[in-house]
């Protein structure tokens, strides 16, 4: 098992309306598809940056997951048009629990 960190950084005025999308449309819509979502944040002190973080059992689960959402209909036509160019940046964190990590 392992999960997937990821920051996204942004134009600060545009962040609000960034984690509203994130919490309405793409975080359910990446469920729905069977991805296990295990929270979003933003920064306190730096209003620029978003957070979020998947859990996956197997690298093989992360592909199918992948595939399943990102080539969809739904994610091309639907979700992905609303995210637009908000994103400048991308840093994507792939993590494991530590054997006594409250987080699984």
């Amino acid at each position: 098992m392992f999960f997937e960190f990821r920051q996204y950084k942004m134009d600060p005025s545009r962040r609000a309306h960034f984690a509203e999308l994130m919490d309405t449309v793409v975080i359910p819509f990446q469920v729905s598809k069977g991805m296990i979502v295990v929270g979003a944040w933003v920064d306190q002190e730096d209003p620029s940056l978003y957070y979020w973080m998947r859990r996956f059992e197997s690298e093989e689960e992360r592909i199918r997951l992948y595939e399943t959402v990102y080539q969809s209909d739904g994610w091309l036509n639907e979700v992905k048009p609303q995210l637009g160019d908000t994103v400048q940046e991308i840093v994507v964190k792939r993590i494991e629990p530590s054997p006594r990590s409250i987080i699984r």
